[in-house]
């Protein structure tokens, strides 16, 4: 779906905060059709932002890192 999103699953261990944020930000503007909100949907979009990268986040930090 989103091509351009990189692994934030690395042997090092989870990707740094701003990577999954912007990982984030290009599945929401994939799914919203948006590439960028106006500003009656800003806050809806940044919303879902937050909430996507914190879910991700939550994930990479529960699983093991990547075998070398």
């Amino acid at each position: 779906m989103c091509r351009s999103i990189k692994r934030l699953r690395t042997p090092e261990g989870p990707a740094p905060e701003a990577e999954i944020e912007e990982a984030a930000r290009q599945f929401i503007r994939k799914i919203s059709g948006m590439r960028r909100p106006s500003a009656k949907n800003e806050a809806p979009f940044e919303r879902a932002v937050a909430e996507v990268a914190a879910t991700a986040a939550g994930l990479l930090e529960q699983l093991p890192p990547l075998k070398r």
